[in-house]
């Protein structure tokens, strides 16, 4: 070949690279929309006909939908360990949500590796905005755990209007607004500052949380005179009137964040960045609406006429701890242009723990060798590979704040298995191919299959236990329990 031709090629060559769309050249930005408080079907794309969520659908219809998407545990500040480190809340002495009682003593401890630690190392521009309650301490504050920017609440509430909270300066004050439309702005000014460099936010809504109300009329003029459809209104005892109170007010509140929503992708369109970023949209945790009588997560009180007679010592007669699919399951939707077929579906199943490998495979930035993760990376999955994959989950939650619990389990396919060692005795085995809805308690059952299975399911929460050196472990040892239900 000539060198006139050498040179030739290699001018097409640049000039090709120099004319390539930006999206194919940059590192992926990611915005991760995290809401608090999420019924699992409390999004219109995700299979409830009693309300409209447009935008927050058009991630679910663009993108893959995840309909197996769990957390490991159904309250807040742990899992909300598990999606920043990839490890159960135990681990770090988290298992329950943290509480103005224990939030001088209880939070994420320094040496915490974290997915946007990684990112911020990465050389992505990081921001958080809306809720962190990992901890109240400075040690603890998201800006050292990898985010560059925070604005929002370090604790696990605030009213959804005129927040007091800490912001961009650090300074705590009340801010004048909409709280979901207050974090979503500072969500914006932070995406349109770092439009020309790769960013990773975090967008955290306190909604639907309760309180629900007040919402922007706009918001709450759909539901105002509505009458709610809600789910098992035979349930016995079940305040019915109530539920539809309620469930109004919850429905409002997920429509303020589904608004908000629908401004992050305008701006990310008319930025034109939308190609070259990930949207992400999911919750820390299901919500149950009054589904087996509750209202509320895996920490949920009965909403009932009359309430059943207390039956464990922990326990009050009003409260019914959890590890139901309603609590744990969460509404799951990854946007990922010129990588995900619009409309895919997965039924794999998914926890929280997964997310920090995958964001970190998403943006092409190596996990650390000597990083304990608890989380599988599925962008395979994502990828359309075939690949192996667990579909088993662990689950864990002590309650300390209403009622006293030690709940650990497992989640399978085919089923669910709880056991309560701060209540001897209380055990729950479900089928979930028979009985999807977990109405039915077959840890009693003198069928081989179900002893069988519940023995089996014993063992592997001892060994998973064991392998998380849970320190529930110790004290069941020092006080010498059996550990078979």
């Amino acid at each position: 070949m000539s060198v006139q031709l050498i040179y030739l090629a290699k001018f097409w060559f640049l000039l090709l690279f120099l004319l390539a769309p930006s999206h194919l050249q940059a590192k992926p930005n990611v915005v991760f929309i995290y809401t608090d408080d999420q019924a699992p079907l409390a999004v219109n794309a995700a299979g409830d006909t009693r309300f409209i969520t447009p935008n927050i659908d058009r991630i679910f219809h663009e993108g893959a939908h995840l309909t197996n998407s769990f957390v490991t545990t159904p309250v807040c500040s742990p899992s909300r360990v598990g999606l920043i480190t990839s490890r159960y809340g135990s681990e770090f002495a988290i298992t329950d949500w943290i509480n103005p009682g224990n939030e001088k003593t209880v939070g994420l401890p320094q040496n915490a590796l974290t997915f946007p630690g990684l990112f911020q190392k990465a050389g992505y521009t990081t921001g958080l905005f809306g809720k962190w309650h990992l901890g109240i301490q400075n040690s603890q504050h998201p800006t050292r755990f990898g985010y560059d920017r925070f604005a929002g609440i370090l604790v696990g509430g605030c009213p959804p209007k005129d927040p007091r909270m800490e912001t961009l300066d650090g300074e705590m004050k009340q801010v004048m607004g909409y709280t979901c439309d207050i974090f979503t702005d500072h969500a914006l000014d932070f995406i349109t500052t770092n439009k020309n460099r790769p960013f990773l936010v975090s967008l955290h809504f306190r909604a639907p949380h309760a309180a629900w109300l007040p919402v922007r009329p706009e918001d709450w003029e759909p539901f105002k005179d509505l009458d709610p459809e809600i789910p098992n209104p035979d349930f016995p005892n079940l305040n019915v009137a109530k539920v539809k109170t309620q469930t109004r007010e919850y429905l409002a509140s997920v429509k303020s964040i589904d608004r908000n929503v629908g401004r992050i992708l305008k701006l990310l369109q008319s930025l034109e960045l939308d190609r070259n970023t990930i949207v992400i949209y999911t919750s820390d945790h299901g919500y149950n609406l009054g589904e087996h009588g509750v209202w509320y997560k895996g920490n949920a009180i009965r909403i009932l006429t009359e309430n059943p007679e207390q039956r464990w010592k922990h326990i009050p007669a009003n409260r019914r701890p959890n590890l139901w699919d309603t609590s744990l399951r969460v509404p799951t939707a990854i946007r990922w242009p010129d990588t995900i077929k619009p409309g895919t579906v997965h039924t794999e199943t998914f926890s929280n723990l997964d997310w920090f490998p995958t964001l970190l495979n998403m943006a092409q930035i190596k996990t650390p060798k000597d990083a304990l993760l608890r989380g599988e990376d599925f962008t395979p999955i994502l990828k359309g590979r075939k690949t192996k994959w667990d579909p088993d989950i662990y689950l864990e939650y002590s309650m300390h704040h209403g009622a006293k619990t030690h709940m650990r389990g497992i989640r399978t396919p085919e089923w669910k298995f709880m056991i309560d060692f701060a209540n001897p005795g209380r055990v729950e085995l479900y089928n979930l191919k028979d009985d999807p809805s977990e109405t039915k308690n077959l840890s009693q059952s003198n069928n081989p299959q179900h002893v069988n299975v519940r023995l089996n399911f014993v063992k592997q929460v001892k060994d998973h236990m064991q392998l998380i050196n849970d320190p529930l472990l110790a004290e069941l040892q020092s006080s010498n329990p059996t550990i078979s239900p």
